[in-house]
């Protein structure tokens, strides 16, 4: 019999935002000091990390420190500190940005919470910045596969031919123009669970794709004697003397004979693409390593219910501290340096 795809069936729908914003008052207070400290853990000073059983202010809800003195709430410390809405909103928010499969723009948030467009681009921006802080860099291991793909600098041509230039020329080539690679290492095809497909997806902006660059890359992301599948490009070819390679020739196949292919990592890059052109439309340079996470992230839950995501990201989310980048953006703070691996 065929199995319907998994976010067909009921275990992908663990979370109902309805249900979110239907919370009371003290019960988004506690679902969040639960997320943060535990059923039963004892909450954290945010100044001195001291754990104690603080003194609690209920009118303000409030704790005030027994080792310094300092007073703190249960989004102190966090991305959502000094925040200004009802926490019911930002749970919300945080509920609808977990069901975008393929990322979610601030103008439809703005307008399903009913806040200012600047509100909902910084809050959707301080989330993607907890999943970038919070992610997993630890080496990929077992099989890899990288490609890279470019984003921005697109040039509208002259209107006659004679006017147009060679763009596969660099000294014709916008210098907004970044490559985007993509590493995402594979279950094994032996797995005993019988799992398929990508395990683990790191991604990283580069100015171009080029060996210097990539070995830059492979050395700090991929860990000695792992399986690296890549396709023709020469910028790949420095990573031989390395790692054990494998190659497949886009000009000729999508799949070598023996197997070989880079089709996960394109996989990748497929809702990467959806997410630039359904959503947003253009990434700033200052973003676009934030959002190629965000999609990084997306593909390696793609088999978690909503829930289980809504959680994950809460959690990340509680656990970043503010930061310099989104405080104060709509002021002038907005000169945010890009974020190059190499």
């Amino acid at each position: 019999m065929h199995q319907p795809h998994f976010l067909l069936t009921a275990a992908a729908r663990s979370l109902s935002v309805r249900e979110i914003f239907g919370l009371s008052d003290e019960r988004a207070f506690e679902l969040l000091r639960e997320t943060r400290w535990g059923r039963d853990g004892e909450p954290v000073c945010p100044e001195c990390g001291t754990v104690e059983a603080h003194w609690f202010l209920p009118s303000r809800r409030q704790w005030r420190c027994r080792g310094c003195g300092h007073t703190f709430s249960v989004t102190s410390g966090t991305i959502f500190s000094h925040h200004k809405l009802p926490l019911q909103v930002y749970l919300g928010a945080l509920a609808i940005y977990t069901n975008a499969a393929k990322g979610l723009s601030a103008l439809q948030l703005s307008r399903d919470l009913d806040v200012q467009y600047k509100s909902a681009f910084v809050l959707m921006h301080k989330m993607r910045e907890s999943l970038m802080a919070q992610r997993d860099e630890t080496p990929l291991a077992g099989e890899v596969q990288i490609d890279g793909a470019y984003v921005g600098g697109s040039v509208r041509p002259e209107n006659r031919a004679e006017e147009r230039v060679d763009r596969r020329l660099a000294e014709h080539q916008d210098p907004d123009r970044r490559c985007v690679v993509a590493l995402r290492e594979t279950y094994p095809a032996d797995d005993p669970q019988g799992r398929v497909g990508a395990k683990r997806t790191l991604t990283a902006i580069l100015k171009r794709e080029c060996q210097a660059d990539i070995g830059v890359l492979a050395k700090r992301f991929v860990a000695p004697g792992t399986t690296i599948s890549a396709d023709e490009s020469d910028a790949y070819d420095l990573l031989h003397g390395s790692y054990p390679m494998r190659r497949v020739n886009h000009q000729k196949e999508y799949r070598a004979e023996d197997g070989t292919t880079d089709n996960q990592a394109e996989s990748y890059f497929s809702r990467f693409r959806r997410m630039q052109l359904g959503q947003h439309h253009k990434f700033g340079l200052g973003h676009l390593a934030n959002y190629a996470n965000e999609a990084a992230y997306r593909e390696d839950t793609r088999r978690w219910s909503n829930g289980e995501i809504f959680y994950d990201i809460l959690t990340k989310c509680l656990r970043t501290r503010p930061h310099r980048d989104w405080c104060g953006y709509w002021q002038g703070n907005t000169r945010r340096p890009e974020r190059l691996a190499a």
